[in-house]
């Protein structure tokens, strides 16, 4: 199946032409027998012979966008300039800064920011250290901590490479939440190196997001980093998507008519985000789970996990799922399913799985960007589908989630974020499509709806004050500092 084109490889080719003739349309007519899009024509400047123009076109990949520019030099009379790649000069220079919150215009100022008056509020908190909350960005600060491991679809990419991903992290967290996120990208893939450097630089933070880091290593971290530091550590690549997750098949189970204590799901993907989909599924009901690895199903008496160690996340998967013990392949276990939700790779189901599967099948092929199955295969015979992709029908985006998650967490003081917060989170964000806007195109709302992120936090924020001072400190110390 070809790629559509996308704005994610759009360019801007600069060029001139002869101002008669039909110098222009034969610009758009190369463009799109090449199979792209234009999407801006500006003349930039015009004279008796010659326009220059700008042409803004879409392709499918980088390869595809230097195809048009060849297809762009072929045509008589055209003289191409600069060719701009518009997502590489979005993050020319980076994509965040700071900015101070009060001018310095002269000595007062310069005295009440920075030194002498600085010292006054320095010694304050020494006195009181809550008072860092109330007195240092720390109330609404994030850390945002990847060892570069596993990044995107891309891989062990390393710190450097990932730091694009992380500061467009950052800017979503202050887009949608108002929270101020520093991107920290560790040049270390040792988790006992990252969970030393992490508890190091907690004072200066409200909360830890752990970002791109691989499995299995990512369940000790998060695991060690919870039980040792006093502010919420929250891996969004397994607890954001399972929570996403939950929201859409809430509303997808209300689309077909089927509860969740009833319906067998299977899942392709037993890693970081599988596994956290799983336990999240389970808290909220499930009770007939089947996961498939690269291997087959996972089962107890399977070869490679009789002898498993117990703590092992396959191992656990084994001995909470399966109830009735189905052995085989992924294609086998679909068979009759109510529910797919992919986690894993592209292509590994195709239209007659899911026509195998029972009436009213939903169907969630996640893998980015190429799905467990052709979304317009599986939309033949599955009553509801979602991917992570944002051009099909019910995006599963943790932007949905982290933001508000977070923000919930900072204005509760929470000391940290468990299965009751995320339980809650997904039931806001479900709760955001109304009865009358549900159907099968819409069982998730778009990431730029406005009441998402404040009813995600509300939520967040309630369940946390609600298990008392244990477990948020703005439940024993009155209201928190107002959102930012």
């Amino acid at each position: 199946m070809a790629t559509a084109p996308s704005v994610s490889y759009s360019i801007t080719v600069r060029l001139e032409v002869p101002a008669g003739g039909t110098a222009v349309s034969a610009l758009t007519t190369a463009v799109e027998s090449s199979g792209g899009s234009v999407t801006g024509l500006d003349v930039t400047a015009s004279g008796h012979e010659r326009l220059r123009i700008d042409v803004t076109i879409a392709a499918s990949s980088t390869d595809h966008a230097a195809e048009i520019v060849r297809k762009l030099r072929g045509i008589e009379g055209v003289t191409i300039g600069k060719v701009s790649d518009r997502t590489f000069l979005m993050h020319l220079g980076g994509k965040i800064e700071m900015q101070s919150k009060h001018p310095i215009r002269n000595r007062d100022d310069l005295s009440m920011v920075y030194t002498p008056g600085v010292a006054r509020v320095c010694m304050a908190i020494a006195e009181n250290p809550d008072d860092a909350r109330r007195l240092t960005i720390k109330r609404n600060s994030v850390a945002v901590v990847t060892d570069g491991s596993a990044v995107l679809g891309l891989g062990n990419i390393g710190p450097k490479a990932a730091l694009p991903v992380m500061e467009g992290k950052a800017a979503l967290f202050k887009r949608f939440a108002g929270i101020d996120a520093w991107p920290l990208c560790l040049d270390t893939q040792d988790p006992d190196k990252i969970v030393e450097i992490v508890k190091a630089i907690a004072p200066g933070f409200a909360g830890i997001n752990l970002e791109d880091i691989s499995a299995p290593r990512c369940f000790e971290i998060e695991a060690r980093l919870r039980e040792a530091l006093d502010i919420p550590v929250f891996h969004d690549d397994q607890h954001g998507t399972a929570i996403v997750v939950l929201a859409a098949l809430t509303n997808a189970l209300r689309v077909v008519g089927k509860h969740i204590g009833d319906v067998r799901v299977v899942m392709s993907g037993a890693g970081a985000a599988g596994t956290a989909i799983l336990k999240l599924l389970l808290a909220a009901g499930v009770k007939h789970a089947v996961v498939a690895d690269i291997h087959g199903v996972v089962h107890a008496g399977r070869e490679d996990l009789v002898d498993a160690p117990a703590g092992s996340a396959l191992r656990w998967i084994a001995d909470n799922t399966n109830p009735e013990g189905v052995t085989g392949t992924l294609k086998q276990a679909v068979v009759d399913a109510d529910v797919f939700i992919g986690v894993s790779a592209p292509n590994v189901l195709d239209g007659s799985d899911i026509a195998a599967m029972a009436d009213g099948a939903i169907v969630f092929a996640l893998a980015n960007p190429d799905p467990e199955v052709e979304p317009g295969e599986a939309r033949q015979t599955a009553a509801v589908v979602a991917t992570g992709r944002s051009d099909f029908p019910n995006q599963i985006n943790n932007v949905l989630v982290f933001p508000g998650v977070f923000r919930g967490l900072l204005d509760a003081q929470s000391r940290t974020v468990n299965t009751e917060m995320m339980l809650a989170a997904a039931r806001a964000l479900a709760g955001v499509v109304a009865d009358g806007e549900l159907n099968p195109n819409y069982v998730i709302p778009s990431v730029f709806n406005d009441k998402v992120a404040g009813a995600v936090a509300d939520a967040v924020r309630d369940a946390a004050r609600a298990q008392g001072p244990a477990v948020s400190a703005a439940a024993a110390s009155g209201p928190a500092a107002p959102a930012l």
